[in-house]
């Protein structure tokens, strides 16, 4: 590396090839040997790529410290440098690889000179901060600590530790949050230290971490695969629209999986051999015409789509109501709902895209029972409700203290009355970036919150409801908000905080839904199982 460090690599070549040729780059912080090597390298050599596995910064002997996503740019850019210096590589190099080292392709393909040939940047996102480490302005504590218990032990301890879970959820019901990583990992993780220390507004830590405002049209051929419960989600949906937004031929697939599933690696991993074959060896291109497909869940089935979002998609709000209904248009005058939260016994969470298992749906009922969490439900639908494209909310509300979240959840309610959740999202008000682009004050304190929920492809049964949380968190997936302005790694003490929640003529508060046509047709891929690739 220009700093004088060496990173270590595998380097995996063709029995008998003695002509240089291309090279798949992989990147990735969890060891080049080992189950990572046997799932993401070997595969691709023995099909007769020929492929370069290195790790990363301070992980399994390279050298220098790993402190994830800052030096990714530099390090993968003097790797490239390096790799088209050597006899066995003709100049041509693609990389491939899914989460962190999917990241690190984006670390890379914007800038590099001359340009890759084509990369596949899986289940991960360009951007990480506002996305994902800080969703909107909320910490997401529970991904941030279980990844930092896995990259902290990782080298001590390959074995997977089953008390992990147990011990995450334990050292997060304490304050201050600052050093409960030595609880889980046994030592500090500069990765954990560095996310509580740099969470605040307009800290510019994390500049090198975030490659979303790169020039796009740089970028070679893309190939993602993600799922609908992945944690990245977002993130990838938004790069997919810009990618085709500035002309990058780039393709998506979309299953129901959760970060990480055998399902979605498996399609990885199919979807890899075909990429790399047509753009390194000239191989036919991938068998499916549209560049965009996405499971229907619920529908069991495959949707094949021209474009994300899809145009066929119309906007249909559901308005909440006093009485606790949902319904197309806002109601009159009603007075506001009103709850108080308390950091102390913060509003919890079920489901959801996680890090690890369990996520996905759950039965909402614990949460929705509870009186700090505002419940909207619609009636039974006469006919199948398909949502494809972004689910987007605006709620006007009013907080007793100005450090607030506003937590929207949609859930499905099927006929015997349980709640399942299908999309949701935050948005942490705080005075420093309140009014802003997605916040507006109206009046008398007063707020018009855009809450940005995730993307879905989802059948809502006919006979099934439309249901609404409205909440001031999701406790341990994000940090509680304590109302004040302490930062969140080092809050000890709290203040409850009352919400007032509008929903008349003058304060439509209001889901938006991204209805599709019924499922049919030419445009519908054959019926499988959700578990299936």
């Amino acid at each position: 590396m220009p700093d004088g460090i060496s990173l270590l690599a595998n380097h995996y070549v063709p029995v008998g090839q003695e002509k240089p040729l291309p090279v798949v780059l992989i990147r990735v912080p969890y060891g080049r040997s080992g189950l990572y090597a046997q799932m993401f390298a070997a595969p691709l050599a023995r099909r007769g790529f020929q492929v370069f596995m290195q790790a990363t910064r301070g992980t399994f002997g390279s050298g220098g410290q790993f402190r994830p996503f800052t030096t990714e740019r530099e390090d993968g850019l003097a790797t490239l440098a390096w790799l088209r210096e050597q006899p066995w590589c003709d100049g041509r190099i693609a990389m491939t690889g899914g989460s962190y080292f999917g990241h690190t392709q984006w670390a890379v393909a914007p800038y590099a000179d001359p340009p890759l040939v084509c990369v596949s940047p899986h289940i991960t996102s360009s951007e990480v901060t506002g996305t994902l480490f800080y969703n909107h302005g909320a910490p997401q504590i529970h991904t941030g600590l279980t990844w930092s218990s896995s990259i902290g032990r990782q080298e001590r301890s390959g074995l997977p530790d089953p008390r992990l879970r147990g011990r995450v959820h334990a050292a997060l019901q304490r304050l201050p949050l600052q050093a409960v990583d030595v609880a889980v990992a046994g030592a500090p993780v500069p990765f954990w230290r560095d996310f509580v220390a740099h969470s605040e507004p307009g800290d510019e830590f994390w500049s090198e971490a975030n490659h979303n405002d790169a020039d796009f049209s740089r970028m070679p051929p893309v190939s993602m695969v993600t799922g609908w419960w992945d944690l990245f989600l977002a993130g990838t949906m938004t790069d997919y629209t810009a990618l085709r937004a500035a002309g990058v031929p780039a393709r998506i697939v979309v299953g129901p999986w959760l970060h990480g599933e055998p399902g979605e690696l498996r399609m990885v991993a199919k979807t890899d051999l075909a990429w790399l074959d047509h753009h390194l060896r000239g191989g036919p291109p991938p068998e499916d015409a549209a560049p965009v497909r996405v499971f229907l869940q619920q529908a069991n089935r495959w949707l094949a789509l021209g474009e994300w979002p899809p145009a066929a998609t119309r906007a249909q709000p559901f308005h909440l109501r006093g009485d606790g209904g949902l319904t197309a248009e806002p109601e009159a005058s009603a007075a506001p709902g009103t709850f108080t939260y308390d950091p102390v016994d913060p509003t919890p969470t079920v489901g959801g895209p996680l890090l690890q298992p369990p996520g996905k749906q759950a039965d909402n009922a614990v949460v929705e029972q509870r009186a700090d969490v505002l419940v909207f439900t619609g009636p039974a639908l006469t006919a199948d409700l398909d949502l494809v494209g972004q689910v987007k909310a605006q709620i006007y509300v009013r907080t007793e203290l100005p450090h607030a979240d506003v937590f929207v959840r949609l859930c499905d309610v099927d006929p015997k009355g349980v709640s399942r959740n299908i999309v949701d999202g935050i948005r942490r008000l705080d005075p420093r970036t309140v009014p802003g682009d997605d916040v507006t004050e109206v009046a008398d304190g007063v707020l018009a919150v855009d809450v940005e929920l995730f993307p879905t492809a989802y059948r809502v049964g006919a006979g099934h409801r439309v249901r609404v949380q409205v909440s001031g968190g999701a406790f341990p997936r994000y940090a509680r908000n304590m109302g004040t302005a302490e930062p969140f790694g080092t809050a000890t003490q709290g203040r409850t905080n009352r919400f007032e929640v509008f929903h008349d003529a003058d304060h439509p508060s209001r889901v938006v839904l991204p209805v599709f046509p019924a499922a049919g047709g030419s445009d519908v891929g054959k019926p499988v199982s959700q578990s299936s690739s």
